[in-house]
This record gives structure tokens, sequence and C-alpha cells, in this order.
């Protein structure tokens, strides 16, 4: 008791430092030049939003965009023995992106913290600059992974925007910086995949306008990197206007304020100790694990999912696929992503409210199975009715994984303390971005099994494929259940 008594009196002294260091402005600090934003009276800053709406939709495009046409990149660049094992370099290419950035994400924030939230998201910029378009003019498997890998490593963005979202508004306007993330992101899904599904292999589709000899002939997949290159160049040149946040406080101007004792009366040691004291208190909460456990199950289940129904959107008739081309994945895609915005802004917070948590969260974890299960059987349609049909199961299973992950992101908060959210969301996404990246790789391989087994007495080829993801799925829906998750975490921890 006379630890927690003492580190709740560090924690209070630390805060009553914060508040004093805000009152005082220094002229030379960026962070300071801008506070303005955070006042109380401020107005809406549309034109930071609008940049962080930017950002986050060139940031995000090229995490979707490769999907409608990942299958034929993987066929054209003859790293496979036979169209069987497609799946599995697609599944490797499909998670570089993603290996890469939970590898440095940490790293990212650090020097977001150290050097400021504008170098972070201009070098974020330049990444896909370079490495996309690199990646489009892959000529080879193997620079095709590097390529996506170092897209992800050297794209610290996320963490930055959301930082820079915080501090550009106050408290009155965050949330609505905050949902111009999401909305951007959304977007991001819709225009991703409708950018490789069209302008991927433009020789082939647009004869009159590539001719046969000409670069994009030679490079089928290089116009969507460059549509999104050309993106990222008018964000860099926008993201140069905006103001920095971070405070950066002179030695010389903070000993004039007299604030330089101050922020030193609490020893370093022991705001270490009680960092440490909290990280250990999450580990031991088990509505925190539970709810982190969530979390991970779902995002591995969503990424495993993406990367699966695209391949077997474009896989052969003859091994249980629809034949599809990669406008054709674009459309769906495209389909269920701005069906997903408007659900989202329009639908979902009435729903959620309606249902309460408790069944925000397990009815669409219980109804993703059986539909799951039901994408063999959809293999055996034709014509319109095909096309109708997929498009709506495409739809509901978007529309099911976005309840579940942001009834999950809720279940998170509730499961901590309100001084104790910041670690818990940092060691989560840490967590999350490893199952994420994990996902394409296993979707990849295991759809790569199925079509080497399709002739299997129990569970042939695609059966065993989305068998796999049912399964997954029940143990999502598990993990939503007393003893794994406390019935106190459908209610706010305060």
């Amino acid at each position: 008791m006379a630890d927690d008594a003492e580190d709740q009196q560090i924690l209070l002294q630390k805060n009553e430092n914060e508040d004093k260091k805000k009152e005082v402005r220094y002229p030379n600090c960026p962070g300071c030049k801008c506070a303005y934003l955070q006042h109380p009276d401020a107005g809406i800053p549309y034109k930071e939003f609008l940049s962080v709406f930017l950002l986050i939709f060139v940031a995000s495009t090229p995490v979707s965009s490769l999907y409608p046409f990942l299958y034929f990149m993987v066929q054209d660049l003859h790293i496979t023995k036979s169209d069987k094992e497609i799946g599995f370099y697609a599944g490797l290419l499909g998670a570089s992106l993603l290996v890469g950035r939970a590898l440095t994400a940490v790293q990212w924030g650090i020097a977001a913290d150290k050097y400021g939230r504008k170098p972070v998201m201009v070098l974020s910029l330049i990444s896909v600059m370079v490495f996309h378009t690199l990646f489009g003019l892959s000529k080879n498997f193997w620079m095709a992974l590097a390529t996506r890998f170092l897209l992800g490593s050297f794209n610290g963005m996320h963490g930055a925007v959301k930082a820079y979202t915080s501090e550009i508004s106050n408290q009155q306007h965050q949330a609505l910086g905050i949902s111009m993330v999401g909305t951007s992101w959304g977007l991001a899904l819709i225009i991703g995949p409708a950018l490789g599904g069209y302008l991927s292999q433009p020789a082939l589709k647009y004869p009159s306008v590539f001719g046969e000899g000409s670069l994009f002939a030679r490079y089928p997949y290089f116009l969507p990197s460059l549509c999104n290159t050309v993106l990222a160049s008018g964000a860099l040149c926008i993201i140069i206007q905006l103001p920095e946040t971070l405070h950066k406080h002179n030695i010389k101007e903070m000993e004039e304020t007299e604030l330089l004792s101050v922020e030193f009366s609490t020893p370093t040691e022991d705001l270490i100790a009680v960092k440490q004291n909290v990280t250990r208190s999450l580990l031991s909460r088990k509505s925190f694990i539970g709810a982190m456990a969530v979390s991970c199950i779902w995002s591995f289940h969503d990424m495993t999912y993406s990367e699966i129904f695209s391949l077997w959107c474009v896989s052969p008739k003859a091994t249980g696929g629809l034949n599809f081309t990669t406008d054709n994945v674009g459309k769906i895609l495209g389909i269920s992503g701005f069906a997903l915005m408007i659900f989202q802004i329009l639908i979902f917070p009435h729903l959620a409210n309606s249902l309460g948590l408790m069944m925000t969260t397990r009815v669409p974890a219980v109804l993703s199975v059986p539909l799951i299960l039901a994408y063999p059987l959809i293999a055996t349609l034709h014509g319109w009715v095909l096309w109708v049909i997929l498009n709506l199961v495409s739809i509901v299973k978007t529309f099911f994984s976005m309840m579940i992950l942001s009834a999950s992101f809720i279940l998170l908060n509730n499961s901590v303390p309100q001084d104790q959210r910041g670690v818990a969301n940092g060691v989560s996404m840490s967590v999350v971005s490893v199952f994420k990246a994990i996902g394409p790789a296993f979707g990849g391989s295991l759809f790569a099994w199925g079509q080497k087994h399709q002739d299997s007495h129990i569970l042939p080829g695609n059966d065993m494929v989305f068998g796999t993801l049912a399964i997954v799925a029940v143990i999502g829906c598990i993990s939503t259940l007393e003893p794994f998750l406390p019935q106190s975490t459908y209610e706010s921890c305060h």
C-alpha cells in the first residue's frame, strides 16, 4: 500500500509539472508555436485534418492495392514450378510489408518522440515513393519481396499521424480527428483495390493506349505503383507546410522560467519504476489479456481471409476457384470497401448502441462461422447469380470483421483504468502487429496446400481452406466468452 501511495504521488507530481509546462510558451519551440490549436476555444483545424486524411490514405493504399493482381504477379515472376504453389509465394508477398512494419513500429515511435512528427511522416512518404515504385518495377520475386518488406520497415506513418492528430486539436475536436483517420483507411480499402484491379496489366486491357512494347507492357504492375507515387509526391508538398507539434525546449529558456528545477524534482529512477509497475500490472490483469487475445485472433483471421479471398477469386475453376480477372476482384473489394465506409459512418454507431458491447462482439463472431463455410458452395454458381451472391457475402463478411475489431478496441480500453490506457494500447498494438503479419503468410500457404490436395477424400481443396478459417473463427468466438474474457470487460474500468 505504501508503494502504491508513493507511485500515485510521483504520477500526480509529474502531471502537475506537465500542467505547468503547458502554461509556458517558448518562442523557439515548434510545439509551443502551434499550441493555440489545443485551446478550448480553438476552432476545427480543417487544413490539418484534411492533411492527416491524405497522409493516412497515401500510406494505406499500398497495403491493399496488390490483392487483385497478386496471383498473376507471382505467376508472371516465374518463381513457382506449378500454379498450385502460387498461394504460398503470394502469402509471403502479402505478409512482407506487415512484417517490416511490426519490426520497426516501436523504433519509429521513439524517433517521432525524439525528432518530431514531421520528420517521420516525411520519411514515410519518401519510402512509399521509392520502395512502392521499385515494387512495381520488380522483375523477380525476391526483388518484389524485398521492396515490400522495406516499404513496411520504413513507413512509420500511422503512429506519427495518430500522435499528431491528438496534438493539433482540443479535446472537443479530437473525436473528429480520429474519425478522419478511420474514414481515410476505409477509403483506402476502396481506392487501393480499384487501382490495383483496373491499372494492372494495362497493355492487355487497354492496348490502344499502352502499346505492346511500351514500359507498361514490360512492367505490367508498375502503373498502380506509379499512381500511388504521384499521390505521395503531392502529399509530400502538403506536409512540408504543416506545423511541427513536438515540444523542443531550450535548456536556457527553461532555466529562465525556473521550470528546469521543477522538471527534475522527481527522480528519473522513480518514474521508470512506476512505468515498470504499470506494465507488470497490465500483464497480470486477466481482463486485459483476454481483450488483447480477442483482437489478436480476429486480426489474424481478417488478414488470413483477405489473402485467401483474393487468391480464391482468381484461381481456375478446375481447382475450385472463380477464374476472375483483376478487374473483377478490384470491383468486389471496392464495393465492399464503399459499403463498409457507409456502414461505419451511418449504421454501426446506432447498431452498437442498440445491441450493446457484448452482443456487438459475439453475434458477428458466431455468424461468421457458417458464412465462411458457405464460400466453397458459392464457386458452384454462375453468371449474375454468382456476382450478386458473392458481393453480398463479401459485404456482410466485411461488416462482421469491422464490428468485432471495433468492439475489441473498446474492450481493450474497458479492461484497464484510464491512466493505463496509453501503455495498454502500445503493448496491444505491438502484439497485434505480429498476428497481422503472420496472417497473409499462413493464408497463402494454406491456399497452396488446398490447391495441391483437390482430390482428398476428406475436406478436399478449398473445403479444407475455408474449414480452417472457420475453425479460427470458432476459436475467436470462444475467446469472447467467460472465463477467457471476464464479464467485467464489457463495462468501462474507470
